[in-house]
């Protein structure tokens, strides 16, 4: 590699004329506030503070990798001279600033007594009914009259000084101002910037090991970013445009938490590789992925489908992380429509998934333990005659849980995995609301919150008493009714809603029933005796679910929440 040194006028140049590129494969910006600030203090100080050398490759008469421009610059009509390898965020952050392309933010220098070691100050803007607030950062006069200056006015070359003149005019500022802002805009474009430059004749693997390599500053590279870019150089298609198009056909699974991280460890699995760092980091992952990504997407839309039938709607009643990807992948290679290979396939996931919730399999190595389970699972799904069992099933290494142990889980609000399945099982008969009579669904569970049946009130607790706390004491109910609710004891409040919406008896012992509640339990008033009953409860319905049978007659059938799923 060659060193050199550019100016900061001399980078943006060539980024607004299209000679600076991005390659396709770079994440998307990343940076805060507080970055931006610290770069673009470091610039302007004197002496200057190093910002990092940048790492680009140079572009001969063919590009190794697509490009893109960097945001808030012009889209690229040409070849471009240079790829930026690693310093994205940094020359991100100058160009944006310095020609005023943030929307929430604008970026002003603070006109101190030492314009040596100027400040940058970074303000939030937001828009409400077609006006920018607060308006007063758009007037050059108010501006100027806080001592504050922006940015952009700063900004090198014959656009950046027109700007600077005209902000001057707007806001009435004297020869001393123009002189001192004058200063701090020569600073910023003779501000010189080291790089390390690949040459033409670069391997495309070299760059890409390169690429990774160097990308250990301030925003690290994350595992998908790393697949990103192995995958766009082993097949030219891009991961980012992949998983937008995921996202899209899929909109469910922005419930489950980062789609990028489910897809990396989906396709591990089909790939046969457990869902690590060292998988994703393999040279041929890129590739390999490429090759079972309709399987991925395939999986990924039955696979919560068949969690959203199972009464896990979102992340907020997921168990395990490992139950996405595992069920995911089991889905990916079942046959739709396969009629007795399908329903042989859902009762061993049904099974998978409830073990995997209410079990301590997944609560160490999760990633290699779900891999394990992943091959024996799906040759149990694809040959009827298999008779290897995973370890997951195994009842003496992964025993379910008592009774008992259910009555002291604790909050469902807290992440534990035994409070969270129990709170998924309670609502597999509807989780009626109490009030307004809707059946839990993914469309209205987020607006649900956490209810005690018992209030801390009543049983004369603080709120966080882990004995009033218990997932059998939780029910997920709608933000009215839980205001209601308050804390009166459950016949008083039960008694007011039967009143208030005109329901019989009959309808509330229902609703409750269909939280898996024992109505009579609970008007009892007898706290104790409540938890037992229904742990009791729980406990047949967790114990059929980890048999792979379902808790009602009619076999649920995986919804359509997006793409047709056509293979």
């Amino acid at each position: 590699m060659e060193a050199r040194t550019k100016t900061i006028e001399g980078w943006l140049s060539m980024i607004g004329q299209g000679q600076l590129a991005l390659p396709r494969f770079q994440r998307h910006e990343a940076w805060k506030a507080d970055q931006i600030e610290g770069v673009l203090e470091n610039i302007l100080r004197v002496p200057s503070l190093p910002i990092g050398a940048l790492l680009t490759l140079e572009i001969g008469d063919e590009e190794l990798f697509h490009s893109r421009p960097i945001v808030g610059a012009p889209a690229l009509s040409g070849r471009p001279q240079m790829h930026l390898l690693d310093g994205q965020q940094r020359m991100t952050a100058i160009w944006r600033s310095l020609n005023d392309s943030y929307d929430e933010l604008s970026i002003f220098v603070e006109l101190g007594d030492d314009d040596n070691e100027p400040e940058v100050e970074i303000k939030k803007r937001w828009e409400r009914n077609g006006v920018r607030y607060p308006v007063w950062l758009d007037s050059a006069e108010q501006v100027l009259a806080a001592k504050l200056v922006p940015i952009h006015i700063l900004c090198p070359g014959s656009a950046g000084e027109k700007r600077m003149l005209d902000w001057c005019e707007a806001a009435k500022a004297d020869r001393a101002t123009e002189r001192r802002i004058t200063n701090l805009r020569a600073r910023v474009a003779a501000y010189p910037t080291p790089f390390l430059s690949l040459p033409v004749e670069t391997a495309q693997e070299t760059a890409l090991d390169v690429f990774i390599r160097m990308n250990t500053s301030a925003s690290p590279l994350k595992d998908f970013d790393i697949v990103v870019a192995q995958l766009e150089g082993a097949v030219g298609n891009s991961l980012h445009t992949m998983v937008d198009e995921l996202r899209q056909s899929v909109p469910a699974t922005q419930d489950f938490g980062r789609i990028e991280d489910l897809a990396l460890a989906v396709g591990a699995l089909l790939l046969g590789k457990p869902p690590l760092k060292k998988t994703y980091l393999e040279k041929d992952f890129g590739e390999g992925l490429a090759s079972v990504w309709p399987e991925v997407c395939f999986g990924i839309e039955r696979g919560i489908g068949f969690l959203r039938d199972e009464a896990i709607f979102a992340e907020k009643l997921l168990p395990t992380e490992v139950a996405v990807y595992l069920v995911s992948a089991l889905w990916a290679r079942v046959p739709q429509h396969g009629h007795d290979v399908e329903g042989r396939a859902r009762t061993l996931i049904r099974k998978a998934l409830w073990r995997a919730s209410f079990t301590d399999r997944y609560l160490k190595t999760a990633a290699t333990r779900g891999y394990s389970d992943h091959i024996r699972l799906a040759a149990l799904i694809a040959n009827r005659d298999a008779t290897e069992q995973p370890e997951l099933f195994d009842e003496v290494a992964n025993p379910l849980p008592s009774p008992e142990e259910l009555a002291r889980a604790g909050w469902p609000g807290r992440r534990d995995r035994l409070s969270r399945a129990i709170l998924a099982v309670s609502l597999h008969r509807g989780g009626y609301d109490f009030a307004d009579g809707a059946k839990a669904n993914a469309d209205n569970i987020g607006r649900r919150e956490y209810h005690h049946l018992f209030p801390v009130g009543v049983l004369g607790v603080e709120r966080d008493s882990p004995y009033a706390s218990r997932a059998l004491n939780c029910a997920l109910i709608t933000w009215r009714t839980n205001r209601k609710i308050a804390a009166k004891t459950p016949k008083n409040y039960l008694e007011a809603r039967a009143a208030d919406a005109h329901l019989g008896e009959a309808e509330v012992r229902s609703r409750l029933e269909s939280h898996m509640v024992p109505y009579d339990a609970l008007i009892a008033g007898d706290y104790d005796a409540f938890i037992g009953a229904r742990a009791q409860r729980v406990h047949g319905a967790m114990m059929r679910l980890c048999r792979g049978e379902t808790l009602d007659q009619a076999q649920p059938t995986i919804g359509a929440i997006g793409a047709s799923g056509s293979r």
